[in-house]
């Protein structure tokens, strides 16, 4: 299990057609540490956010894509993202709201 703080964990928020379609579930979406778990997500969140209460996490490991330079072959990063559910009483995360 990675050492990491909670604010290794969450590196930034996905904002795209389909993950504000989502926001009225109370479900939110960040890219995070490759070797986050859902505990450390989960924590991280509460900490983060006030008012936050994770109902659930889930995770999406992603590998990276093969590019090509010229005649060098190689692959872009490997990503992690998490969609956390938030509980029905909880606030919300106001790094979403006027999207």
């Amino acid at each position: 299990m990675a050492d990491l703080k909670y604010y290794d964990v969450i590196l930034k928020p996905v904002i795209t057609e389909a993950s504000m379609a989502i926001l009225e579930d109370k479900k939110y979406t960040f890219l995070v540490h490759p070797k986050a778990t859902k505990i450390q997500i989960k924590e991280a969140v509460e900490k983060m956010f006030d008012g936050a209460k994770v109902a659930s996490v889930n995770t999406m490991n992603y590998d990276g894509k093969p590019k090509r330079r010229g005649n060098i072959w190689g692959k872009t990063a490997a990503k992690k993202k998490a969609i956390v559910k938030l509980t029905a009483e909880s606030k919300d995360i106001e790094v979403f709201q006027g999207m």
